[in-house]
């Protein structure tokens, strides 16, 4: 397939914020695709060349843009830098540039998706001394081929910067709308280009008025291949038909319904909507249906919402609940397969060697010979036993050497709350009840090495108020309620549990943007702005700036061991937090940068206020940054759905 073809779907998406409009767009484009190409594309649509499991990064700065472009196009670094300040858009700054190139494309070729998507990947992979020349060949390769449109994609590719706004929640409906068959009643004939449309006042094909009534639809019904039934319970086999007819509006949505459930539980499970397109096109229903959990490939781990107050919470899990302490540390998910033990963060990055001390005691400790549990180690104060916050242990994550010393000096206690998969078995749709029960047989307790999460299963508020108190006072963020039914539904905050904290709630923000600061902060990034996350487009959405419960200074004592943070500083300073996001940088005009979204602080703030100043149409007032958050991922974090709410709960609004 052409690089092109792409890029021409890509201008499609990029030119709407209608998520019906993308995910028809997603669906002509899937249904098109070669079946070879079609993992690639699903990828390269989302701006990405490994799926979420995979912890691997392009990882290009746009530094090494600029050497590829000089190199593609002939023209001067300083050139470049110009058009890109001009812009404001590196991409575009490309497709500028391309436009206009001096240097003669004798060799040039027409670009195919592989090439693209195979020099992408290689990027990630080149590591070491003298990679960086490899890196700006591999790169200038495909823009000496490339359109200037094309240009325009690959840069922002490589940049985490692509802007088209694929959400998860339009790819999986786009998969449905491409291979199964169309339901009659959701999807409607238009009666000028006789192209199958969704529920929507035009056509999206022909821009013709639709007149979508359901009754009206069912009765010019002339397809050949149409498979009636009375409920999607009836259904079969699914090959043969384009089309399926039910009796009454209420069982086609449910129909559509399940289609939807059945790709999004293939998503949940394989966490690679590449594998879960491919599969839909050439196994159907029941290739989808056969899909099974794969020990030592990570899964999203399932997020709860938040409980105002214990009746909340009861009244979202149902009484009785099991309640269970909230720890405050981090999220691992631990995978057993053929003797090898894997700890992979709720960010799925691989920290196996970052905690031998847990290995070794889920090794001694858990006896089963395959599984996947779902935990939070939890750090402690070797001399009192007394429980740290996250912050104090979080830097183990990232440590590569000296992690002895670093088990020693911040050792951890695993306490495990779920179970997904045992023995060769998904127990995804288990209820929580049996999970935790085949928890109680297989692990053997330890304090302060490996237990299972305090619970209490109860339905009286008085229990709960006591347990909640208890929790708080062992030092503890508060409690989690589970519905004891209740199933495990990967990344989504569905009502099976809530949580309950004491504090006002704070927001999981993502930095998407900064300013260079002047004085005493000179040459340190200030004034950091944030956002929210839009799961339906994929975008990030900014709610405001923050500048203060950032150090301006190191500690003066112990501040830098090794070239390591050292484990007295818990705070975070301008300085630690301009290195992280140099890499990141995207575009730069005067004083403002702008960065891909990576790094996760968490925010509290006074109030959230109405803005016209921000996408997300809030801001904060009087933001605080109270600590990174590197244990989440960017599309984990606060949503513009949970800040809504927020507004509305916030001093006695609702």
């Amino acid at each position: 397939m052409e690089y092109l073809n792409l890029v021409e779907f890509y201008q499609k998406l990029e030119a709407t914020s209608k998520r019906l409009e993308k995910t028809y767009y997603i669906s002509v484009l899937l249904k098109g695709t070669p079946t070879d190409d079609l993992e690639k594309i699903t990828l390269l649509i989302q701006g990405k060349v490994f799926p979420s499991y995979d912890a691997r990064k392009i990882g290009v700065a746009a530094r090494l843009i600029i050497k590829s472009l000089n190199l593609a196009t002939g023209l001067s670094p300083e050139k470049i830098e110009a058009e890109w300040k001009k812009t404001g858009d590196l991409g575009e700054a490309a497709h500028n540039l391309i436009s206009k190139k001096s240097q003669a494309t004798l060799f040039s070729k027409t670009l195919e998706v592989k090439k693209v998507f195979d020099n992408l990947r290689k990027l990630a992979t080149l590591e070491g001394q003298g990679t960086v020349d490899i890196k700006v060949k591999l790169i200038a390769e495909l823009l000496t081929s490339a359109k200037p449109l094309e240009a325009k994609y690959i840069v922002r590719t490589i940049m985490e910067d692509l802007r088209v706004g694929v959400g998860e929640g339009s790819l999986r409906d786009a998969i449905v709308w491409a291979f199964f068959p169309k339901v009659i009643g959701i999807f409607f004939k238009c009666a000028k280009c006789k192209e199958w449309m969704p529920n929507s006042a035009k056509c999206l094909n022909c821009n013709a008025e639709l007149k979508s009534k359901y009754n009206d639809e069912v009765k010019k019904v002339s397809e050949e291949n149409v498979l009636k039934i009375e409920s999607h319970f009836k259904i079969k086999e699914l090959e043969d038909y384009d089309f399926i007819l039910l009796p009454n509006e209420d069982s086609a949505r449910e129909c559509y319904n399940y289609f939807i459930n059945l790709v999004q539980e293939a998503y949940d499970i394989t966490n690679d909507f590449g594998i879960v397109a491919k599969i839909a096109k050439t196994k159907g229903r029941g290739g989808l249906l056969d899909v099974k959990l794969e020990v030592g490939k990570p899964i999203k781990v399932m997020l709860y919402p938040k409980a105002t107050d214990i009746d909340d919470a009861f009244e979202t899990v149902k009484r009785p609940a099991a309640i269970e302490y909230k720890y405050d540390g981090f999220r691992l998910q631990i995978h057993k397969a053929d003797k090898r033990i894997i700890l992979y963060t709720r960010r799925l990055e691989n920290v196996t060697k970052q905690f031998p001390e847990i290995v070794q005691y889920v090794k001694e400790n858990v006896k089963a010979d395959s599984f996947i549990i779902d935990s939070e180690a939890v750090g402690y104060d070797p001399k009192t036993g007394k429980y740290l916050a996250f912050q104090s242990i979080s830097q183990r994550i990232r440590r590569k050497h000296g992690i002895e010393e670093m088990a020693k000096k911040f050792p951890v206690e695993l306490n495990i709350f779920d179970i997904i998969s045992h023995e060769g078995k998904t127990l995804l749709k288990e209820p929580f009840s049996k999970r935790r029960d085949i928890l109680k047989k297989i692990v053997a307790e330890k304090e302060k090495k490996i237990t299972l999460a305090k619970q209490l299963v109860t339905g009286s508020n008085k229990e709960a108020e006591a347990f909640y108190k208890q929790s708080l006072a062992a030092g503890e963020e508060g409690v989690m309620f589970k519905n004891l039914k209740g199933i495990y539904k990967p990344g989504a905050r569905v009502g099976y549990g809530m949580k309950l904290k004491p504090v006002m709630e704070t927001l999981d923000l993502v930095i998407v943007g900064a300013e260079w600061g002047t004085g005493k902060r000179g040459g340190w990034l200030s004034s950091f702005t944030l956002a929210c996350f839009d799961p339906d487009t994929g975008s990030f959405l900014e709610i405001g700036k923050v500048g203060t419960g950032i150090k301006e200074l190191e500690q003066e004592e112990g501040n830098k061991k090794n070239g390591e943070e050292s484990e007295a500083n818990e705070g975070v300073t301008f300085e630690q937090l301009t290195e992280m996001i140099k890499p990141l940088i995207i575009n730069e005009e005067g004083r403002e940068v702008k960065a891909t979204p990576a790094i996760v602080i968490e925010v509290k703030y006074e109030e959230i206020q109405k803005s016209p100043n921000y996408g997300s149409g809030f801001a904060l007032r009087f933001p605080r940054l109270v600590r990174l958050r590197e244990d989440r991922a960017p599309d984990e974090i606060s949503t513009i759905s949970e800040v809504e709410e927020l507004y509305k709960k916030q001093r006695g609004r609702g």
